[in-house]
């Protein structure tokens, strides 16, 4: 007689479950800190963001004290923050282009075969670590530059919209974090992806400025820098933006925007 085995069931032991989102987070936070550009990146924001913002209220603050002031001196507590986007952007495009300068991408992809995941795990490693070093450079600038402003009768009390400006700094900082790992999942190359969006944010921003009517002052609301900076900043110089947390609606609605262009493509395309 002849045994009949129903192998409809038996597995090989080599199968494994796919890693999940945990498994992916780790691995994209040991790459991300085991690199130095993330230390040096880091340290460039906080010395753009408390730098300069120390720097211009301690060279203002008599100034702002004076009668002939015609700014507020809220205006100036989170002034270098209106740079260290550079530094954002840097950090998040590299998080991605380098794994594609490298070809290390198709060692995550192998680890990870979802790439969605991939994606995930690097945007939320990247917004949270902006997040944290946002806020804390804004604090820093502000512990940097009160004292000034104390000094001159012109302190302004860590409540209101100078705290929103605080924590807003590092909101504005990780959603520009995750728009550069969108557009460096889009573009797969460092200087393109990093030119792309300091281009949009430092040179196309002011040269809407140029086109006339009401349409020209739409697409200056509308600019990302415009949209998402407003919230790091207690007072704006431009009065004519969007409200702070309108803006950054709108910003965040831009960049989910990219990242579900980067999404699509990420699934599409060869590694």
């Amino acid at each position: 007689m002849t045994a009949i085995v129903d192998t409809s069931r038996q597995t090989t032991s080599t199968e494994q479950p796919a890693p999940g989102l945990g498994a992916a987070l780790r691995a994209e936070w040991l790459k991300l800190t085991t690199v130095r550009s993330t230390w040096w990146t880091l340290v460039a924001l906080v010395v753009i963001g408390a730098g300069l913002t120390t720097l211009l209220g301690a060279l203002n603050a008599e100034w702002l004290a004076s009668p002939q002031a015609d700014e507020d001196p809220a205006a100036f507590i989170t002034w270098g923050m209106m740079l260290a986007p550079a530094a954002a952007v840097v950090l998040g495009a590299l998080v991605v282009t380098a794994e594609y300068g490298s070809g290390t991408i198709r060692s995550s992809f192998a680890a990870v075969p979802s790439r969605g995941r991939v994606m995930l795990a690097k945007s939320i490693l990247v917004a949270g670590l902006l997040f944290v070093a946002g806020t804390a450079t804004a604090l820093l600038g502000y512990a940097g530059t009160n004292p000034f402003f104390e000094a001159q009768g012109i302190g302004l009390p860590l409540e209101g919209d100078v705290l929103r400006a605080m924590y807003g700094s590092g909101l504005y900082l990780a959603g520009l974090g995750v728009l550069a790992v969108a557009v460096g999942f889009l573009v797969r190359h460092t200087a393109a992806a990093v030119s792309i969006l300091l281009g949009t944010l430092f040179v196309v921003g002011p040269m809407v400025l140029l086109v006339p009517g009401t349409f020209g002052e739409w697409l200056e609301k509308l600019m990302p820098h415009n949209t998402g900076g407003g919230v790091a900043a207690a007072v704006s110089f431009n009065p004519n933006l969007l409200d702070p947390w309108t803006g950054y609606a709108v910003f965040l609605a831009q960049v989910a925007a990219v990242v579900a262009v980067a999404a699509w493509s990420l699934r599409r395309r060869d590694a």
